[in-house]
Protein backbone atom coordinates (compact mmCIF):
# COMPACT_ATOMS: atom_id res chain seq x y z
CA UNK A 1 0.00 0.00 0.00
CA UNK A 2 2.51 2.55 -0.87
CA UNK A 3 -0.30 5.34 -2.34
CA UNK A 4 0.12 7.45 0.81
CA UNK A 5 1.09 10.77 0.26
CA UNK A 6 1.08 14.73 1.80
CA UNK A 7 -2.20 15.93 1.08
CA UNK A 8 -1.37 19.72 1.94
CA UNK A 9 1.33 22.23 2.69
CA UNK A 10 4.97 22.72 1.25
CA UNK A 11 5.31 19.53 0.65
CA UNK A 12 2.08 18.72 -1.34
CA UNK A 13 1.85 15.61 -3.34
CA UNK A 14 4.83 13.96 -2.40
CA UNK A 15 4.20 9.96 -2.01
CA UNK A 16 5.89 8.48 0.87
CA UNK A 17 6.80 5.16 1.01
CA UNK A 18 5.30 2.67 3.41
CA UNK A 19 6.72 0.25 6.19
CA UNK A 20 7.28 -3.42 4.40
CA UNK A 21 5.45 -5.70 6.36
CA UNK A 22 1.80 -5.50 8.93
CA UNK A 23 3.84 -4.07 11.70
CA UNK A 24 2.21 -0.59 11.14
CA UNK A 25 -1.33 1.19 11.19
CA UNK A 26 -1.30 3.16 8.28
CA UNK A 27 -3.64 6.19 8.18
CA UNK A 28 -5.73 6.36 4.70
CA UNK A 29 -5.25 10.51 3.34
CA UNK A 30 -9.07 10.58 3.70
CA UNK A 31 -8.85 10.15 7.29
CA UNK A 32 -5.49 12.45 7.19
CA UNK A 33 -6.96 15.21 5.72
CA UNK A 34 -10.14 14.88 7.81
CA UNK A 35 -7.89 15.02 10.78
CA UNK A 36 -5.65 18.03 9.69
CA UNK A 37 -9.19 20.13 8.67
CA UNK A 38 -10.19 20.06 12.43
CA UNK A 39 -7.20 20.92 13.51
CA UNK A 40 -7.07 23.71 10.84
CA UNK A 41 -4.54 26.79 11.20
CA UNK A 42 -3.56 25.55 15.07
CA UNK A 43 -1.44 23.31 13.58
CA UNK A 44 0.67 26.07 12.42
CA UNK A 45 3.70 26.42 14.87
CA UNK A 46 2.50 23.88 16.91
CA UNK A 47 4.74 21.08 18.50
CA UNK A 48 3.77 17.51 17.46
CA UNK A 49 4.52 14.33 19.22
CA UNK A 50 3.25 11.27 16.72
CA UNK A 51 3.80 8.18 19.60
CA UNK A 52 3.59 4.71 17.33
CA UNK A 53 4.96 6.99 14.07
CA UNK A 54 4.97 4.07 11.77
CA UNK A 55 5.76 5.50 7.72
CA UNK A 56 5.37 8.73 9.92
CA UNK A 57 2.82 10.37 7.93
CA UNK A 58 0.76 12.11 10.44
CA UNK A 59 3.86 13.99 11.83
CA UNK A 60 5.32 14.61 8.31
CA UNK A 61 2.19 16.19 7.77
CA UNK A 62 1.63 18.19 10.43
CA UNK A 63 5.80 19.72 9.35
CA UNK A 64 4.55 20.10 5.94
CA UNK A 65 1.17 22.19 6.86
CA UNK A 66 3.37 24.32 9.42
CA UNK A 67 3.93 22.57 12.77
CA UNK A 68 7.15 23.55 14.22
CA UNK A 69 8.94 20.08 15.87
CA UNK A 70 7.72 16.99 15.62
CA UNK A 71 9.08 14.04 17.28
CA UNK A 72 8.32 10.40 15.83
CA UNK A 73 8.60 7.70 17.90
CA UNK A 74 8.85 3.86 16.94
CA UNK A 75 10.60 0.99 18.19
CA UNK A 76 10.61 -0.81 15.35
CA UNK A 77 13.42 -0.21 12.95
CA UNK A 78 11.83 -0.47 9.55
CA UNK A 79 9.57 2.02 10.60
CA UNK A 80 12.47 4.44 11.53
CA UNK A 81 14.32 3.97 8.72
CA UNK A 82 11.34 4.44 6.10
CA UNK A 83 10.06 7.29 7.95
CA UNK A 84 13.88 8.95 8.08
CA UNK A 85 13.90 8.20 4.00
CA UNK A 86 10.16 9.58 4.08
CA UNK A 87 11.94 13.04 5.47
CA UNK A 88 13.98 13.33 3.76
CA UNK A 89 12.08 12.77 0.36
CA UNK A 90 9.42 15.56 1.43
CA UNK A 91 12.51 17.93 2.69
CA UNK A 92 10.96 18.43 5.94
CA UNK A 93 13.61 16.50 8.29
CA UNK A 94 14.32 20.39 10.06
CA UNK A 95 12.30 20.09 13.14
CA UNK A 96 11.54 16.82 12.74
CA UNK A 97 13.26 14.67 15.81
CA UNK A 98 13.73 11.02 15.11
CA UNK A 99 13.76 8.61 17.89
CA UNK A 100 13.80 4.84 18.21
CA UNK A 101 12.21 3.72 21.47
CA UNK A 102 9.27 2.24 22.65
CA UNK A 103 6.67 4.79 23.40
CA UNK A 104 5.91 3.86 27.01
CA UNK A 105 9.59 4.23 28.46
CA UNK A 106 9.47 7.89 26.76
CA UNK A 107 6.02 8.52 28.50
CA UNK A 108 7.43 7.05 32.12
CA UNK A 109 10.18 9.39 31.49
CA UNK A 110 10.57 13.05 33.07
CA UNK A 111 8.92 15.23 30.43
CA UNK A 112 11.87 17.13 28.43
CA UNK A 113 9.00 19.37 26.57
CA UNK A 114 5.38 20.16 26.32
CA UNK A 115 3.39 19.13 22.84
CA UNK A 116 0.37 20.66 21.67
CA UNK A 117 -0.72 17.45 19.91
CA UNK A 118 -0.17 14.17 20.85
CA UNK A 119 -1.32 11.33 18.34
CA UNK A 120 -1.50 7.91 19.12
CA UNK A 121 -2.23 4.99 16.55
CA UNK A 122 -0.36 1.75 18.16
CA UNK A 123 -1.21 -1.68 16.33
CA UNK A 124 -4.50 -2.77 16.57
CA UNK A 125 -6.21 -4.98 19.13
CA UNK A 126 -3.97 -4.74 21.82
CA UNK A 127 -5.14 -1.93 24.29
CA UNK A 128 -1.93 -0.09 23.43
CA UNK A 129 -3.96 3.58 23.08
CA UNK A 130 -5.04 2.79 26.12
CA UNK A 131 -2.47 2.52 28.11
CA UNK A 132 -0.62 5.27 26.22
CA UNK A 133 -3.67 7.85 27.35
CA UNK A 134 -3.44 6.75 30.81
CA UNK A 135 0.26 7.04 30.69
CA UNK A 136 0.10 10.80 29.52
CA UNK A 137 -3.12 11.43 31.38
CA UNK A 138 -0.62 10.42 34.56
CA UNK A 139 2.27 12.76 33.55
CA UNK A 140 0.20 15.63 32.11
CA UNK A 141 3.37 17.91 31.96
CA UNK A 142 3.62 16.35 28.23
CA UNK A 143 1.12 18.69 27.19
CA UNK A 144 1.06 21.80 26.65
CA UNK A 145 -2.04 23.86 28.26
CA UNK A 146 -4.76 23.51 25.88
CA UNK A 147 -3.09 20.11 24.34
CA UNK A 148 -5.33 17.70 22.80
CA UNK A 149 -4.56 14.24 22.13
CA UNK A 150 -5.67 12.58 19.29
CA UNK A 151 -6.45 8.72 18.93
CA UNK A 152 -6.57 6.29 15.94
CA UNK A 153 -8.28 3.04 16.34
CA UNK A 154 -10.96 1.02 14.97
CA UNK A 155 -14.29 1.53 16.79
CA UNK A 156 -14.53 -1.84 18.10
CA UNK A 157 -11.74 -1.41 19.66
CA UNK A 158 -13.06 1.89 21.39
CA UNK A 159 -13.91 2.22 25.29
CA UNK A 160 -14.12 4.96 27.91
CA UNK A 161 -11.42 5.33 29.93
CA UNK A 162 -10.94 6.79 33.68
CA UNK A 163 -8.76 9.77 33.18
CA UNK A 164 -7.64 12.27 35.96
CA UNK A 165 -6.12 15.05 33.33
CA UNK A 166 -7.73 14.83 30.06
CA UNK A 167 -11.47 14.54 29.26
CA UNK A 168 -12.75 13.22 25.51
CA UNK A 169 -14.61 16.01 23.21
CA UNK A 170 -15.44 14.60 20.22
CA UNK A 171 -15.37 11.62 18.08
CA UNK A 172 -15.46 11.17 14.32
CA UNK A 173 -15.59 7.77 12.48
CA UNK A 174 -14.41 7.31 9.04
CA UNK A 175 -15.37 3.71 7.94
CA UNK A 176 -13.11 1.51 9.96
CA UNK A 177 -11.67 3.91 11.73
CA UNK A 178 -12.40 6.30 14.51
CA UNK A 179 -10.34 9.20 15.67
CA UNK A 180 -10.95 10.33 19.72
CA UNK A 181 -9.86 13.43 21.16
CA UNK A 182 -9.09 14.27 24.11
CA UNK A 183 -8.19 17.48 25.69
CA UNK A 184 -6.07 18.37 28.85
CA UNK A 185 -8.70 19.64 31.50
CA UNK A 186 -8.33 23.26 33.03
CA UNK A 187 -7.54 22.58 36.50
CA UNK A 188 -7.74 25.43 39.26
CA UNK A 189 -6.11 26.02 42.29
CA UNK A 190 -7.49 25.45 45.02
CA UNK A 191 -7.24 28.14 48.07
Amino acid sequence: MSNLRIIGGTARGRRLKSVPGATTRPITDRVREALFNILGADIQAATFLDLFAGTGSVGIEALSRGASYVRFIDRNHLAIATLKYNLEHTGLGEGAEVVRMDAFTLLERHPDREFDYVYIAPPQYKDLWKRALISLDRSPSWLSEDAWVIVQIHPREYVQVETHHLEEFDQRRYGSTVLVFYKRMITTAHG
